[in-house]
C-alpha cells in the first residue's frame, strides 16, 4: 500500500517538526492542531504539501496517524478522534505514562480505541529542533504487525529506523529516560562528586531495566536507539526539558514546559511495587525531589493542574 495522506495529531515542537520530515519525504501531511497554532522553527518554512487543521474530522481520511501529543493529554486526545478512526495503522509518538491509571500510551490507546490492532511507537533519540532542520536523526520503531511497521518505514522515510517488535521495551525506554534525564539535572546540581553521581545514574539505570524485562520488554531494547541512544542525548544536555527541569528542581526554579520525567516517575514506581522490583535508589531521588516540590511555593500550580494528582507530588491531594 502506498501511505499518501499522514495525519499527524499534535503540534507542539516534536508534532511540527514530524510533520515536517514527513512532508519533506514525499507524503501529503494534515497536522492537527487544538488551537490552530503550530511551533514556528527559526529558518524552516512549513512545505507546500503540509496543511494545518483544528476539527479531528480532517484526519478521517488519512492512511496513517502518528499522535504526538503530550502523554497527560493523551487519553482526551484519543478520545476526540474515536469517531474518525477509519482502521489505518497508529503510531505513538510520545513518551510517558498517565499519571493517574500509570498506564503507558499503547494501553491507552487499546483501551480507548480497542479496534485498532496495526498500531506501534516510535521512539529514539530525537530533539525536535534537528528533526525540522534535516539533521540525521535515528530511532526504533516497534510495531504489531507488519501492516503499521510498512506504513512508518514508508512514510518516515528520511529518518534512520531500527525496525522491532518490543512494544513494551521502546516505551520503557522512553519513559525511562525521561525521568533518567530529571536523575541527570538534579544530581547535577546536587553532588559535588562525579564517581557519585556516576553510581547514581547508573543503579537507577539498572532498576528501570529491571522492571522493563519483569514487564516483558527484551534486553537489547535497552541498549539501541530508544534505550541508551536516547538516555544519551536527554541525560546530557541542557536541550533536554527533563535534564533542564532537574536542575532547575535542584535550584528551586521555575519549570519550563512540560516535563514529563515528574508525571512517569511515579508510573515507574507503581508498576515496580506490582511485580515486586525493589527500587531503593529510585525511591531516594524521588523522595528528594518530592521535598523539594512540595515546600516551595514556585511548584504549587502543578498541584492546581487537573492532570497533575500522581507524579512526585501525588501526595499533596
Amino acid at each position: 500500500m502506498i501511505y499518501k495522506t499522514v495525519g499527524v495529531i499534535g503540534a507542539g515542537a516534536w508534532g511540527t517538526a514530524l510533520a515536517i520530515n514527513i512532508a519533506r519525504g514525499g507524503a501529503n501531511v494534515i497536522l492537527w492542531s487544538f488551537d490552530g497554532e503550530y511551533k514556528h522553527f527559526e529558518n524552516i518554512d512549513i512545505p507546500n504539501n503540509l496543511t494545518v487543521v483544528t476539527n479531528p474530522q480532517d484526519l478521517k481520511n488519512a492512511d496513517l496517524w502518528l499522535n504526538v501529543t503530550p502523554a497527560v493529554f493523551f487519553r482526551e486526545t484519543i478520545q476526540k478522534f474515536t469517531k474518525y478512526y477509519n482502521q489505518q495503522p497508529v503510531i505513538i509518538c510520545t513518551k510517558g505514562a498517565d499519571c493517574r491509571t500509570h498506564e503507558f500510551m499503547t494501553e491507552i490507546l487499546q483501551s480507548e480505541l480497542p479496534k485498532c490492532t496495526d498500531f506501534g511507537v516510535l521512539s529514539g533519540p530525537q530533539f525536535a529542533h534537528e528533526v525540522a532542520l534535516g539533521i540525521p536523526t535515528g530511532s526504533t520503531l516497534a510495531g504489531t504487525s507488519a501492516k503499521v511497521m510498512e506504513a512508518g518505514l514508508q512514510t518516515l522515510n528520511l529518518s534512520y529506523l531500527d525496525a522491532t517488535d518490543d512494544i513494551i521495551g521502546t516505551q520503557i525506554s522512553g519513559v525511562g529516560k525521561n525521568v533518567m534525564a530529571l536523575i541527570a539535572g538534579y544530581i547535577h546540581e546536587t553532588i559535588k562528586s562525579e564517581n557519585e553521581r556516576a553510581l547514581i545514574f547508573t543503579r537507577c539505570c539498572n532498576e528501570i531495566i529491571k522492571l522493563g524485562l519483569a514487564l516483558g520488554a527484551e534486553l537489547k531494547t535497552f541498549t539501541g536507539l530508544c534505550g541508551l541512544g536516547d538516555l544519551f542525548l536527554s541525560a546530557t544536555s541542557p536541550t533536554s526539558r527533563n535534564y533542564s527541569g532537574g536542575i532547575a528542581i535542584a535550584r528551586n526554579e521555575e519549570l519550563v514546559g512540560t516535563i514529563e520525567g515528574i508525571y512517569a516517575y511515579e508510573t515507574l514506581i507503581v508498576r515496580a511495587r506490582k511485580l515486586g522490583c525493589d527500587t531503593p535508589v529510585l525511591d531516594e531521588m524521588r523522595e528528594k525531589m518530592h521535598k523539594i516540590i512540595r515546600n516551595s511555593p514556585k511548584y504549587q500550580d502543578l498541584f492546581e493542574q487537573k492532570t497533575y494528582v500522581c507524579g512526585i507530588c501525588c501526595q499533596k491531594q
